[in-house]
């Protein structure tokens, strides 16, 4: 993937509260694997590294629903990233899927 394109992806997962940024960590919320092999891939894009991964939760949807939560956090290397102050003007404290406002 190239640099810009995962910026742009990471920025539009900023804006969506599914991306923050917590100290010097970015933490990644989502329902589906596949999206975490994206970040991956747009960390990796950007010189970083995805350090975990974890299921953070079972939701059920309905009787028979159950989907998972996973949560990845990263860290980008590189000094001149201005993913964190995007983070900061566009971005919030709690992913979309946490409970507190």
């Amino acid at each position: 993937m190239l640099p810009l394109l995962a910026r742009k992806k990471m920025q539009t997962w900023i804006r969506s509260r599914h991306l923050i940024c917590s100290g010097n960590f970015f933490l990644f919320e989502t329902l589906g694997y596949s999206t975490v092999e994206r970040f991956e891939a747009c960390i990796n894009s950007l010189g970083g590294t995805l350090i975990n991964v974890k299921l953070v939760k079972h939701l059920c949807i309905g009787n028979q629903r159950r989907i998972i939560l996973y949560q990845a956090k990263a860290t980008l290397h590189t000094p001149h990233q201005d993913l964190k102050k995007y983070w900061f003007k566009y971005g919030g404290l709690h992913t979309r899927f946490d409970d507190s406002p």
